[in-house]
């Protein structure tokens, strides 16, 4: 039985002896929260090195720098040429494929110093995103401060990672024999595909990261069902939308059929189904893949519209805003890409645009996941 109480003792104090309260978050974030604020922030370094890689990849790609060197050599060759020597026998590699003999025959050594020393940057920066995952993965792990649940998924990044060296080592064979000059489309668009889905999960891992679990899973019970399909949907076509300008750059299509909105003024390109059997016409005619490039830009718009005006609905300010954002970046990539094919893909307007879909990519999954895990909002609906 309890002692007595003074009639001063305001109403709700605790007593001296109270229990220590569970830390911030309750019970079911306790003991398995691990670094989170330290794994979201190695993260975004991964993230910003990632988005260097894809836009170095691109002006490897403009500068048709991507065959210079012709070896993979993951470990022996993050060391560049040395000595005057080694730079001749790098030379004389190139010199015995089709892109120098077909297209570059007379190259002096100094401009293919040019092309080697960008292929290399974007193989090192390669190298260089590999260690620091690595490091940061085995580092939280040995320190045990992987939150409980993560440590599968951030391992997959890892083993994406790798493949993706793989992929663009089986992309840049493609260009090393027979009479090909470039690297084959649809392998451009299988390694640069894949950049946009390991970037794709970062982004979701810091978004999910910044957020506690408890807060999650009270957020999840709040979801807009209906705009997370739309959105997904969206995120799909936009997907495919990054795979389409991978073929446009990898035949140089953006540099052909430089009239907007027709094409060598009609609506279809001029002999599109010349090539046979039919369906390469889809990977190397580089007016039915630019023209189908620019169908699914306009199908992608007119299916952003219909999520922003879904999005208008929704109760949570930090959507409707989100989801602005979105489209606003829609609407400029759009018009990016009409510069594009109305400038000839100049390298500078062309990179733009390639960035231009990294940003639009990520936002379009920001605005996901405000849709599946909505931020709490107060009585009056300002975001707390």
């Amino acid at each position: 039985m309890s002692g007595k109480r003074s009639i001063f003792e305001e109403v709700g104090a605790e007593p001296a002896k109270a229990k220590a309260t569970p830390p911030k978050g309750g019970m079911i974030d306790a003991g398995k929260r691990g670094a989170r604020g330290g794994i979201r922030l190695w993260l975004m370094l991964l993230f910003a090195l990632v988005m260097v890689m894809i836009a170095v990849g691109g002006l490897t790609r403009l500068t048709d720098s991507g065959l210079s060197i012709t070896e993979w050599r993951p470990v022996t060759g993050a060391l560049p040429p040395m000595d005057a020597a080694s730079w001749q026998s790098e030379f004389e590699k190139y010199q015995a494929i089709p892109e120098y003999q077909l297209q570059n025959n007379g190259m002096t050594l100094g401009e293919f110093q040019f092309i080697y020393w960008w292929e290399w940057s974007h193989r090192q920066l390669g190298r260089v995103i590999g260690l620091v995952w690595a490091l940061g993965f085995f580092g939280f792990m040995a320190a045990r401060q992987i939150p409980r649940g993560w440590t599968g998924r951030l391992f997959v990044l890892g083993i994406l990672g790798g493949a993706q060296g793989a992929i663009g080592w089986w992309m840049v064979s493609s260009g090393l024999g027979g009479e090909q000059l470039d690297v084959v489309s649809y392998r451009l668009a299988t390694h640069l595909g894949l950049a946009f889905v390991i970037l794709g999960f970062i982004a979701w891992y810091v978004f999910a990261l910044g957020r506690e679990e408890r807060e999650m899973m009270q957020a999840r019970r709040s979801r807009e069902a209906r705009l997370v399909r739309l959105v997904t949907v969206l995120a799909g076509l936009a997907f495919v939308q990054i795979l389409l300008g991978a073929l446009v750059a990898g035949i140089d299509a953006g540099r052909n059929y430089t009239d907007w909105p027709l094409m060598a003024g009609e609506f279809l390109p001029p002999t599109p189904f010349e090539i046979t059997p039919v369906w390469r016409n889809f990977f190397e005619n580089d007016g039915l893949v630019q023209f189908v490039h620019r169908m699914t830009a306009y199908l992608l718009l007119g299916h952003g519209v219909v999520v922003w005006l879904r999005a208008r609905r929704s109760p949570n300010a930090d959507t409707r805003f989100r989801f602005n954002a979105m489209l606003a970046m829609m609407v400029l990539q759009m018009v990016l890409g009409i510069a594009t094919v109305i400038y000839g893909a100049p390298w500078h307007i062309a990179i733009v645009h390639q960035i231009g879909a990294v940003v639009l990519w990520v936002l379009i999954l920001r605005g996901r996941f405000a849709a599946q895990y909505p931020t709490f909002q107060s009585v009056r609906g300002a975001a707390r």
